[in-house]
């Protein structure tokens, strides 16, 4: 009211200014916008295959190709087909860490096994029993004082080599312990005594 009228833009001024808006936002797309109807018409697929026999032979022969990988993989220790439960660094730290050392557990089976055995074979008011099943229970300490000791020895190797110990990585270890050697999945890649550096 009592001050300068501002000056109005000129239309030459505002074409400019909506061309160089223009130029800012980039080059137009160049196609105009595809209806929904062409669009959901280009994603649509049929929910049953029109050749359901062939769909399900293929199926069938892309499952035993994995099925096939995954069994060679754990031969060779491919971590590209191992099951999820098998993949990663830590996980084959702690497979090469267990299968280079000699475990007590391995023999678990075996002893359990023969306890069995005996006691059908010693009649149940033999004093032998006794003794058989003392043995049993000593040996069974003696498995779960050695996978104390290597779930520590794990876990300390982990932390120095990985620094954070991935969660059941330790666990996996420790029950790889208890497995027999020749039977363990996936196999062994290192001999006794060769522990990861």
């Amino acid at each position: 009211m009592f001050g300068r009228k501002k000056e109005e833009p000129s239309a030459q001024d505002s074409t400019d200014q909506l061309a160089a808006d223009a130029a800012a936002k980039g080059p137009g797309k160049g196609a105009p916008t595809p209806k929904r109807k062409d669009q959901e018409a280009a994603r649509k697929r049929p929910l049953v295959p029109s050749d359901r026999k062939a769909s399900k032979e293929a199926e069938r022969m892309a499952i035993q190709d994995q099925r096939q990988k995954t069994r060679q993989a754990l031969d060779t220790g491919d971590e590209r087909y191992l099951p999820l439960r098998d993949k990663g660094p830590q996980k084959r730290f702690a497979r090469d860490f267990v299968d280079a050392r000699f475990n007590l557990g391995e023999y678990l089976m075996f002893g359990a096994l023969a306890f069995v055995v005996v006691s059908f074979v010693i009649p149940q008011s033999s004093d032998a029993l006794t003794y058989v099943l003392i043995g049993f229970w000593v040996m069974f300490l003696a498995v779960f004082v050695d996978v104390f000791i290597l779930s520590r020895k794990l876990r300390k190797a982990l932390t120095q080599k990985f620094g954070d110990v991935e969660r059941g990585t330790v666990w996996y270890g420790s029950m790889r312990s208890l497995q027999f050697r020749k039977l363990r999945l996936p196999k062994p890649l290192v001999k006794r005594g060769e522990y990861p550096s």
